[in-house]
């Protein structure tokens, strides 16, 4: 029996075979009670959904969120954070709207829908250079947190190799085999992203671990006196300190994309209403976990805290069990990020397949495809991680200018061109301040890349 068959979700059906997929728009999933392999499955709960999409925010950008205190104080540092879950909000809304509007169930869908084959194509490709620099990133990170970099010139131990002394085994290139094979491997074959959410529900608790570390050893070191009161606006003296302002706006801007796994997550919805509710409950639970963390973060460390906090935590504390602490830190936070990776790599799989494959039957239904096109990107993700040097400075670039148009250009751009003749005044307002934003951020985010990796090379140059 499929789940057509099963008569609560009746309403659901109706709603879903009034949508006539276009043969165009191949990121458009045929219904669930349509693609093999789904028997049984009643639809994904409110707070599966919830956490999938939380895990798809909560990523790696968590650890760069304190730095922005330093640079903005707390008052605008926080107000930013809320205003951008916000904005977040309301570009998502105009997704689902247009969505619903043209009755497309994918994020590619709507962009063919709105421009075309060639829009279809462009989204495409961008969740292919986003996600894919993402889950490199995530990987170097965790080979680094477990095994330990020497990418600075100095050799920064690993937890593993601090705790057993340096080993084969605890080397990085092996303990990333053992994590790609043992972990990502198998959490990647799922079909569903709703068979995620044990695993997000975990990643969510991680990220919350770290959050009550962070926040037990403030109130320890406000407690005994030794942190100091934390800056409230920011320290602008010249024009130097003035545009320096802008340099984390491409981490805010970029802290709260999920947009390419909102139609994937309201597809299996079991009833597709909640899918508004989910988001804003998604955006509420982050946004709470970035605002502590922002604040207990800079809070503990003030003025000398780095612009990925995790560093901090590779110190002394200056309380008791300061070392077991950073390792707890440390380990959860890799912990994390391997639950994260298989939540950003399904749409990754998914846009491959469409890109390569527009023609052909749902992926789900295809198990030789699925294989294929999983092992694939999981093997050029560790290549990636293992073997190119200069990767992470690639998708510094590259990977900035992906991530804006999926969360902001691409949404207003819908929005403008107004398909379906359903956008407002207001809307057309917002969708404008959405491009300007996220141009801007974008430019300030390649100039901050550019200039830091001149410095970087300029700087080796003599020592060579």
């Amino acid at each position: 029996m499929t789940i057509g068959d099963i008569s609560p979700k009746k309403e659901r059906k109706s709603r879903r075979s009034k949508h006539v997929v276009d043969e165009k728009a191949p990121l458009l999933p045929k219904r669930q009670d349509e693609a093999g392999g789904y028997d049984e499955f009643n639809g994904a709960s409110f707070t599966g959904a919830v956490f999938n999409l939380s895990t798809t925010i909560v990523g790696a950008g968590i650890m760069a969120l304190p730095a922005t205190m330093k640079v903005l104080g707390l008052i605008l540092g926080i107000a930013m954070i809320v205003f951008m879950a916000f904005l977040t909000d309301a570009s998502i809304e105009f997704l689902l709207r247009f969505s619903r509007a043209g009755k497309s169930t994918s994020y590619g869908g709507l962009m063919g829908n709105a421009f075309g084959k060639y829009g279809r194509i462009f989204l495409q490709v961008c969740v292919l250079v986003n996600n894919i620099g993402v889950l490199i990133v995530y990987m170097i990170i965790i080979g680094d947190v477990l095994s330990g970099t020497s990418s600075s010139g100095v050799h920064h131990a690993g937890v593993l190799e601090g705790w057993f002394g340096e080993h084969w085994w605890n080397g990085r290139t092996f303990v990333l085999i053992v994590t790609t094979l043992g972990i990502f491997s198998p959490l990647a074959c799922f079909k569903r992203i709703d068979s995620l959410r044990f695993t997000s529900a975990l990643s969510v608790a991680l990220a919350v671990v770290f959050l009550v570390i962070t926040v037990g050893i403030a109130i320890i070191k406000l407690i005994s006196g030794t942190v100091m009161m934390p800056r409230l606006l920011p320290d602008v003296t010249d024009l130097t300190s003035f545009w320096k302002l802008f340099t984390v706006v491409p981490v805010l801007v970029t802290a709260y994309i999920c947009h390419y796994n909102v139609h994937s997550i309201d597809n299996e919805l079991e009833d597709s209403t909640q899918i508004r509710p989910v988001v804003r409950t998604a955006l509420a639970l982050c946004s709470t976990v970035y605002i502590m963390t922002s604040f207990f973060g800079f809070l503990l460390f003030g003025d000398a805290t780095m612009d990925d906090v995790l560093a901090n935590f590779d110190t002394n504390l200056g309380i008791p069990y300061s070392s077991l602490l950073n390792d707890a830190v440390r380990v959860s936070y890799a912990a994390h990020l391997m639950l994260v990776f298989p939540i950003v790599f399904y749409p990754l799989r998914l846009n491959m397949d469409g890109l390569l494959f527009p023609y052909s039957r749902p992926l789900a239904q295809s198990n030789t495809r699925f294989a294929c096109i999983t092992a694939g990107l999981i093997a050029v993700i560790f290549l990636g991680a293992n073997f190119i040097p200069s990767i992470w400075d690639a998708f510094q670039f590259t990977g900035a200018t992906a991530a804006v148009c999926l969360g902001f250009i691409f949404p207003a751009a819908v929005t403008l061109r107004n398909h379906h003749f359903i956008a407002t005044k207001k809307d057309k307002m917002l969708a404008l301040f959405m491009i300007v934003l996220a141009v801007f951020s974008n430019a300030v985010a390649i100039y901050s890349d550019a200039y830091a990796l001149f410095k970087k090379n300029s700087g080796a140059g003599p020592r060579a």
